[in-house]
């Protein structure tokens, strides 16, 4: 019994699907994060680099030629062995111009350097190469003590833009009253969580769930503003 909701907590984590929104307390940000990679997925394509792939969680959404996942090599991400290939922080183990894109999904955050770790992106992209990139812009802070940045939309298109790349699109995501309700299960989520599984249960279908709901519900009849926002989603290409 412990094992199924163990695995079921875990498969709504990065697909929450319908009955996420019993189980995951990040559903909105997680169902709105899928929604627009998949929405972007279909300018990514040949084979692709998953950057910081952590346990791959958008690999279903891209239908490519390679999929490679690289990882900062740790005890944490050699434990978990899903990374096809480990570095050291610096320098990717690949040469330039080996993948057609690069998906980067809320990693640089995580970066303390960003420029050298986007000059790696485009040195190992071929010319006329894609990257997907994800980033949080309002949002706790997490996997401390390595987080390190937040980018507005002018910022983040600035950083790429000095690294020499152009950007295609550029979109926020959560734009709405919904990213109020998924900041307060967040910081709900950080005060009452508990490592009994059916404690987690209870608290993510009486809790959790209604305020998911009621964000949904908010988000679609109350006006959209663009200044707050909970991630962003980019894609830009190393020019020819």
């Amino acid at each position: 019994m412990i094992a199924a909701l163990k695995r079921g907590f875990s498969a709504r984590q990065f697909n929450p699907g319908f009955w996420g929104i019993f189980l995951n307390p990040f559903y909105l940000a997680r169902r709105g994060l899928r929604k627009e990679i998949e929405a972007a997925s279909p300018l990514i394509g040949g084979s692709l680099l998953d950057v910081g792939c952590g346990t791959k969680p958008y690999r279903d959404l891209f239908h490519v030629h390679s999929y490679i996942g690289l990882e900062l090599d740790s005890p944490v991400s050699r434990k978990r062995g899903v990374a096809d290939a480990y570095y050291d922080g610096t320098t990717f183990p690949f040469p330039e111009g080996k993948f057609d894109s690069v998906l980067c999904n809320q990693v640089l955050e995580h970066v303390f350097t960003p420029d050298a770790f986007l000059s790696e992106i485009y040195r190992v992209l071929k010319p006329g190469g894609r990257v997907l990139l994800t980033v949080p812009f309002i949002w706790d802070e997490h996997e401390q003590p390595f987080d390190y940045a937040r980018y507005s939309s002018f910022g983040l298109r600035a950083l790429l833009e000095r690294n020499g790349f152009r950007v295609i699109s550029q979109k926020k995501i959560l734009t709405d009253a919904s990213v109020l309700f998924q900041l307060l299960n967040a910081y709900l989520f950080k005060v009452t969580d508990s490592r009994y599984i059916f404690i987690k249960l209870v608290t993510r279908v009486v809790l959790f769930a209604p305020i998911s709901m009621l964000g949904w519900v908010a988000g679609g009849i109350l006006p959209g503003n663009e200044d707050i926002f909970l991630d962003q989603i980019v894609t830009a290409e190393r020019p020819h």
